[in-house]
């Protein structure tokens, strides 16, 4: 992991210390609410439905066992709301029949980061030092700015990577921070990057993705895609660079970025993002870029080339830790005795949650944060603490988040799996369903989100109550459902092989559901949106659509084809046909 430099600490503990000091201005009456909220956003906090919203940034998805303690501490002792604030939530969803709404979590988000939707703003600058204590914040979180920069969770580790993408996240990560140019760009701005060759990092539905590869001459550099993204106009990213040198990657994301801040739409924020940008302009965009891109090369002196030394330096940090490091196995013989008393559940977890590594010698692990009665990606206080004892006896104290929300564990050694899994088991992280239906992407929703139009919790709540037998999840295979509570995708709805989409009309909770998206991954293939099947159902209707498309797919399906290939190979139209057919007779058919 990335080590923290005296500069770097300095540096988050004075964020901190600014804003304790416009957190007591803001509260005294001497800084306005409107003067506060610009400063508040970038540092991650927003306020939300009922309560502040807290974003901490975990670059490219990694943490320490000592970070997942001092998330685990936030959640107990400040993701509280006062009682006035929770019985006036209570009081609003309960005529959505929420009943529970819990405190004293933390949420890992699509984006790598972790979420709290329950901390009093008055105590915002005491888990601001918290987490400067630990070497985080949530600088960049929010705002029209460079957002955490995401990755592969397995990089550095993948058995399929080609280069370590972890040292140029850094690097941009520091390039990008308070970046003065672009604090203000005219939309959120996301990157993601990737070095294997299979894209688990979703990177072409990012404004700008980039893969790390080698050329014929074995030389690093970069592909680079612009403009994707979700939203309401869903677009995937095109090529603008086959192989840029890796020393020039700064330079050119300079050029990106200035295209855009100049170009961009600032009179709707609808249509300001870059992807509708270079749908509009096309090659045009692409030969600014270059034009600004030589400008910067000639004219300016190539200001950001990255020296070969410095990336030396930042990838030390990334060195992989000596395996006699680890704790040793305590229980090896009663955990492996349990494995064979159990053979199936053990081997399904083998299949669905344990990753070939670089290293032979190692695995990677992802412990599920999908069960039943807990929204996807939530995590509880005490489930941190776990999470972090699980990091420091089987993976060097080091965990990362992943896209689909869960927890990777990046460093087991393969003698040891029987006794993790003996662990995770007992738990609650064991649940054999690692890219199946049930470990499923869903954002908040109107739960908690002030933007969302309906709920996501309770639809993923009736669909994973659903589909509890691990036998039947086994036998439908992988498959990626996607959850949003708003067209802001922050579900990533569009990429999922089954897409839900919440909607409201005249005031009421309907929701869309698409079919054959995919994020680019291997088992998806080339990334593309879904489509809508007809007219939006109500709540109560959409685990039986899902399970009228599941049916279909059983019955349509050749032997070991999967969902996402018997889609394309059959079409919409059958799909469609049985998706629509559950629809309830006396409910209005609203487009």
């Amino acid at each position: 992991m990335y080590q923290y430099t005296d500069f770097d600490r300095q540096f988050v503990h004075n964020r901190a210390a600014q804003y304790r000091d416009q957190l007591e201005r803001n509260l005294a009456g001497t800084l306005s609410d409107d003067e506060f909220k610009p400063l508040r956003l970038q540092n991650g906090w927003y306020v939300q439905r009922y309560a502040p919203m807290l974003r901490v940034a975990v670059p490219y998805g990694e943490l320490a066992s000592r970070q997942l303690r001092a998330l685990a501490t936030i959640a107990r002792q400040y993701d509280q709301p006062s009682a006035q604030v929770y019985q006036t939530a209570q009081s609003t969803q309960a005529q959505f029949g929420t009943l529970n709404m819990p405190t004293g979590y933390g949420h890992f988000t699509t984006r790598q980061n972790v979420q709290y939707n329950w901390i009093p703003l008055d105590k915002s600058a005491d888990v601001m030092d918290l987490l400067a204590s630990v070497d985080m914040h949530g600088i960049q979180t929010s705002g029209n700015c460079i957002r955490n920069i995401t990755s592969d969770e397995r990089a550095g580790i993948a058995a399929d990577e080609l280069v370590d993408p972890r040292p140029f996240a850094e690097i941009m990560r520091q390039w990008s921070t308070l970046h003065p140019e672009f604090a203000f760009l005219p939309r959120k701005f996301k990157i993601a990057i990737s070095g294997a060759l299979e894209d688990r990092a979703a990177t072409r539905w990012h404004d700008v993705g980039l893969h790390v590869l080698r050329n014929a001459d074995n030389e690093i550099g970069f592909k680079v895609w612009v403009g994707g993204g979700m939203g309401r106009t869903p677009v995937i990213a095109s090529v603008i660079r086959d192989f840029l040198p890796w020393n020039q990657i700064l330079n050119y994301l300079e050029a990106i970025v200035r295209v855009y801040n100049r170009w961009g739409r600032r009179d709707n924020m609808y249509k300001a993002r870059i992807k509708i940008l270079v749908k509009a302009e096309g090659q045009r965009f692409i030969d600014e870029v270059e034009v600004e891109y030589q400008q910067i090369m000639t004219v300016d002196g190539a200001p950001h080339t990255i020296p070969e030394a410095e990336l030396i330096r930042i990838s030390a940090s990334f060195a992989p830790p000596v395996l006699a490091d680890f704790a040793p196995a305590a229980s090896q013989k009663e955990a492996a005795s349990l494995s064979a008393a159990d053979p199936t559940e053990y081997a399904h977890w083998l299949q669905q949650n344990v990753a070939a590594h670089k290293n032979p010698a190692l695995r990677a692990v992802t412990l599920s944060f999908k069960r039943l009665g807990q929204a996807p990606g939530d995590a509880t206080a005490d489930q941190l603490d776990t999470a972090a004892e699980l990091a420091d006896r089987f993976s060097a104290g080091e965990v990362r988040v992943t896209h689909d929300q869960n927890l990777l564990l990046p460093w087991v050694r393969a003698e040891q799996l029987p006794e993790l899994w003996q662990a995770a088991r007992q738990a609650g992280f064991a649940r054999a369903n690692i890219r199946l239906l049930t470990d499923m992407i869903a954002c908040p929703g109107g739960d908690f989100c002030a933007l969302a139009n309906a709920r996501s919790i309770p639809i993923a709540e009736a669909i994973t109550e659903r589909y509890q037998d691990m036998d039947e999840l086994h036998d439908l295979g992988e498959i990626d459902l996607h959850i949003s509570g708003c067209i802001n995708s922050c579900g990533h709805h569009h990429s999922g092989h089954i897409g839900i989409l919440g909607v409201d009309k005249d005031g009421r909770e309907w929701y869309q559901v698409s079919l054959g998206g995919s994020d680019g991954s291997t088992l998806s293939g080339t990334p593309m949106a879904g489509k809508v099947v007809g007219p939006s159902f109500v709540a109560t209707e959409v685990p039986d659509v899902i399970e009228a498309v599941l049916d279909t797919y059983r019955r349509e399906r050749l032997t070991g084809e999967a969902f996402i290939d018997t889609f394309r190979r059959i079409g919409m139209d059958t799909f469609k046909q049985a998706a629509n057919s559950v629809r309830h007779p006396v409910e209005p058919e609203l487009v």
